[in-house]
């Protein structure tokens, strides 16, 4: 049910990478591998963390082919601590992953270590607004708002940092940055 109803964003979300065939591309929090599939057929090369260490392996598992071919790489790990060398990737997406980061600014830090000089980065989420009427346990669920989203990216020193939405009505958000 929540793959139905996020498939608009994360199509979305993809879209605004722009992926180039020679692109090394990482998805922080994949979870149920919606987008791994268009990722590892658009790009060079694939890298994609999850905390969860059964989804990991239910990936690895997946998409042994592309692992074999040296195409793709699953990891667990967090977006505090990307498992990945400095400057690995050119492009780096997440969807719906902000609400559990302990800090904005430690996640995007790190997504700037890992990013190319000129990559960019796609983070998309529903914003507090909308995340707040769910009530979600906040021990656990950080809702954020755009604003906070795209100070914590410049913060940091993102540059040309820009809010997407396919309508001015659509409820969620996608932030485009580069690095």
């Amino acid at each position: 049910m929540m793959n139905w109803h996020n498939a608009k964003m994360n199509r979305f979300a993809i879209e605004h990478l722009e992926l180039q065939p020679a692109d090394h591309v990482l998805e922080i929090g994949f979870g149920e591998v919606i987008t791994l599939p268009a990722l590892i057929s658009r790009a060079a090369f694939l890298g994609a963390i999850d905390w969860s260490p059964d989804v990991v392996k239910w990936a690895k598992k997946k998409f042994s082919g592309s692992i074999k071919a040296g195409r793709a790489e699953f990891r667990e790990g967090s977006v505090e601590a990307i498992p990945f060398d400095a400057a690995a990737f050119d492009k780096v997406c997440t969807v719906n992953t902000i609400y559990f980061w302990r800090s904005l600014d430690a996640g995007f830090a790190e997504i700037q270590r890992v990013l190319t000089p000129g990559g960019r980065v796609v983070v998309g989420f529903l914003p507090k607004e909308w995340m707040d009427r769910l009530e979600y346990p906040p021990d656990i669920f950080a809702s954020r708002a755009p604003n906070d989203v795209t100070a914590a990216l410049i913060t940091i020193g993102f540059k040309e940092v820009r809010v997407e939405r396919p309508k001015p009505t659509t409820p969620w958000n996608v932030i485009v940055a580069t690095r």
